[in-house]
């Protein structure tokens, strides 16, 4: 019997950005990413943006982030937008989890998340962040998890010692004068 394994996002949408698993982030401070939204239905989509802010496992902060100004933006079918932005918090140390809202059904279409690290703790990688499940997120924090241990690996290699070649000559470095 073949298993269903799905598939990253869903029907209703999918969202994707550029931050990493884990951002040393200083609180207070603007970060910027690009957030991209895309609609694989067969007809154009609203949708909103919710960010939500957990420490712990609580929710600290829900906001929408506006796009263009407003709450909800049309994505039209089977199109991709990039929106490009910022968030600031004043808070370090949380997970920052972004929710794609689908108009219609009102339901999460997709998640991203990342968690936000204040410097004085990132001495080490922390652990995965840990955010409320939504369709797809396993499919995504497996790739990032794999991208992010290929990373380590290749950071961790030693690196091969150099050896220092043998001073050259000093005869023989220039060739014998021309006679005229």
């Amino acid at each position: 019997m073949p298993v269903d394994i799905g598939v990253p996002g869903g029907k209703l949408g999918d969202i994707f950005w550029d931050l990493p698993p884990w951002v040393i982030y200083h609180a207070g401070f603007d970060l910027g990413c690009t957030i991209y939204v895309a609609n694989p239905a067969d007809a154009e989509k609203e949708y909103a943006l919710i960010a939500r802010l957990f420490r712990d496992g609580g929710l600290l902060v829900e906001e929408a982030l506006p796009v263009y100004g407003h709450t909800w933006f049309t994505v039209m079918a089977g199109d991709l937008i990039r929106l490009f932005g910022y968030v600031r918090y004043d808070e370090a140390d949380v997970v920052l989890v972004v929710d794609l809202i689908e108009r219609e059904t009102e339901e999460v279409a997709d998640s991203v998340s990342t968690m936000l690290v204040s410097p004085a703790a990132a001495a080490l990688p922390p652990a995965w962040p840990v955010a409320p499940a939504a369709p797809g997120a396993d499919w995504l924090s497996l790739m990032m998890m794999v991208m992010m241990g290929m990373l380590m690996v290749s950071i961790l290699k030693p690196e091969k010692e150099e050896v220092e070649a043998p001073p050259p000559e000093e005869e023989g470095l220039l060739p014998p004068p021309r006679e005229e």
